[in-house]
This record gives structure tokens, C-alpha cells and sequence, in this order.
């Protein structure tokens, strides 16, 4: 019986660019003059474990509406949807790790429907970078929002790591500016989870 070395691993992309930000590919907007909600704006960067840009990583984001229900077939909850809604966003990261999304502050939605249990406003992020061999998931939650406090899947990450999980709400200017930088590993890490 002959034996076969072990295939390395090898690590995604960076083919971001060429293959899922194409222009018709990328969603930085995801709301129409006609979709109901706070309109905000999520500005951020994706940074490495030594604090440097990830020039060529790709975030993406999925979110309830502003009444809390998703785009989705599963998602049957009370709340009406909106045809001008996917919830749905894609952004690569420009040279110095930038990214951003034009969208709408989502509504609450029901996590425990029996005990009628409601999981604060949050948006669904996933990063794909070089170098990861799978994508990264976290959630994001506004650091204003007070029902933060009762959120069953906040409540669960350790406290001196939920603040890598709360957007900061900007002052200044015309628009809802809420800052979330996703730090790959290290010091400050964002608290990733495993689904």
C-alpha cells in the first residue's frame, strides 16, 4: 500500500475583487426612497491582529427591516415586509480597510416566540479576507440602543468582549453615522461565532 503526503491548506483569494465586487455585484445601498425606517449609515474598517488595513477583504451584511422581519421565507413574523427591502449588502474594503453601507436601522426580532422574547436591533456580518480559510461571522449592535441589555445573544458573550459587538454612534453631520471596525485577531479581536 503506497502512502500520499498530506495536501496543504490553502488559504481564500484574494479574488474579492475580480469575482464579487464587480460593479452589478456590490450593494453598498440597500434601502430605495421608498423603504420605511431611520435611514443610518455603517461606516468601519477591517484591520489585522498588528492594527494594519486589510485593503482586500469583503463584508457583507444581512438585516431585518425596520420592522424586524427579514427577507426571507422562513421568516413569517408579524411584521410587514417591504418589496424596496432585501436587507441584504455587499462591500469590498478599499486601501486603507474601509467599508460602508447606506441602510436602515432594523427593527427588533423574535427569538424566543413562545416566552415572546425579542433580540435587539442587530445586522448579520460576515467577512471574507486573504489569509482566512473560512469566513467570519459577528453581529452588530448599536451601543445607543437600550434594549441591548435584555438581547439573550448578547447577554451570552463575555462583557469585556460584547463592546467589540456595539457600533458608536457618530456626532456631527446630517447623517446617522455608526462606526463598527472588525479586527481580525489580537488585541481588541471582535467576537466571532461559530455557525
Amino acid at each position: 500500500m503506497s502512502t500520499f503526503p498530506l495536501t496543504g491548506s490553502q488559504t481564500v483569494g484574494p479574488f474579492f475583487s475580480p469575482a464579487l465586487l464587480r460593479e452589478d455585484a456590490r450593494r453598498n445601498v440597500l434601502t430605495q426612497p421608498e423603504t420605511a425606517g431611520e435611514r443610518i449609515r455603517i461606516e468601519g474598517r477591517v484591520l489585522d491582529g498588528d492594527g494594519v488595513p486589510v485593503p482586500d477583504a469583503m463584508v457583507e451584511i444581512w438585516q431585518a427591516n425596520a420592522h424586524g422581519r427579514f427577507n426571507h421565507p422562513a421568516d413569517n413574523g408579524p411584521g410587514p415586509l417591504e418589496p424596496s427591502f432585501l436587507g441584504f449588502g455587499r462591500s469590498g474594503t478599499a486601501e486603507d480597510g474601509s467599508y460602508w453601507f447606506e441602510t436602515v436601522k432594523p427593527g427588533p426580532v423574535p427569538f424566543d416566540v413562545e416566552r415572546q422574547r425579542l433580540q435587539a436591533p442587530h445586522i448579520c456580518v460576515t467577512v471574507f479576507a486573504r489569509g482566512l480559510l473560512t469566513h467570519l461571522v459577528t453581529p452588530l449592535y448599536f451601543e445607543d440602543e437600550p434594549t441591548n441589555a435584555l438581547d439573550p445573544v448578547l447577554q451570552c458573550v463575555p462583557d469585556p468582549r460584547r463592546a467589540t459587538l456595539l457600533a458608536r454612534r457618530e456626532t456631527g453631520g446630517a447623517a446617522i453615522v455608526y462606526r463598527f471596525d472588525i479586527v481580525l485577531q489580537g488585541a481588541g479581536e471582535t467576537a466571532f461565532f461559530n455557525v
